[in-house]
């Protein structure tokens, strides 16, 4: 089994993972303000030496790479890349959306439904949500539908998703439930499901097997919003 450590700061929290050997991996987790750049490299370090292991014993560094906050997803890919590239170790790049995905199929309110096809949905800010479509499959983790959109709430395309999930439910409310083409088939929602360094770890380790790790220099964060500012002239007319 492959040894991993998992990281991402691509939310408010600071989250850090470590398998090794398949055993149940250890696993950090805190909401932060701004303080992520001081808490991740200190955890790493505490984590692999409580583990009695090395950073070079690794096998790769699986990073969340976005789409999520801007500052955030650099911290975590600059940890990343730091790391690996002071050890010689290839990367893992995660989209954040998937890490998600990941973490929704093992909740108990989602087994007991066990929806064929599902969204996630989280809140992008500037009045715009990252959404995805997946589709459950038996023995592995679930598979994305397309790429990940970037869109108003109510431009979301629900046909045929029976599961909702992310932080745009709790951000946008009603607006996210009236998306266009609206599902007959939407039976329930999870507001509260965040990104973690243990969704990062699990979809990372099937990449892994597949041998879909790469070099830390072709490692590339996922912003899909070209557009991270409003000009002072559009904030202005956001106001009128």
């Amino acid at each position: 089994m492959a040894n991993i450590l998992a990281i991402d700061t691509s939310s408010a929290w600071c989250s850090v993972a470590l398998s090794l050997n398949g055993q149940e991996p250890t696993f950090r987790h805190e909401a932060v303000t701004a303080g992520a750049s001081q808490l991740l490299l200190p955890w790493v370090e505490a984590m692999l030496e409580a583990s009695n292991f090395k950073l070079g014993e690794l096998d790769a560094i699986a990073v969340g790479i976005g789409p999520g906050a801007f500052t955030g997803v650099r911290l975590g890919v600059a940890a990343a890349q730091g790391l690996a590239i002071s050890q010689r170790l290839p990367v893992i790049p995660v989209a954040s959306l998937d890490a998600i995905a990941a973490q929704v199929i093992q909740t108990p309110a989602f087994q007991k439904i066990n929806p064929k096809h599902f969204m996630i949905a989280v809140d992008a800010r500037m009045d715009e949500v990252y959404w995805a479509k997946y589709e459950k499959c038996e023995q592995q983790l679930p598979v994305r539908i397309g790429n990940i959109h970037l869109s108003k709430p109510e431009d979301m395309d629900l046909t045929d998703i029976q599961y909702l999930a992310g932080s745009a439910i709790k951000e946008y409310g009603e607006r996210v439930l009236q998306a266009k083409k609206p599902s007959a088939d939407l039976i329930a929602t999870d507001a509260d499901i965040t990104i973690s360094a243990i969704g990062i770890l699990d979809v990372a380790i099937q990449m892994q097997q597949e041998g879909r790790s790469c070099d830390v220099h072709d490692l590339e964060l996922l912003y899909i919003r070209d557009k991270v500012a409003l000009t002072t002239v559009e904030r202005m007319g956001a106001f009128k």
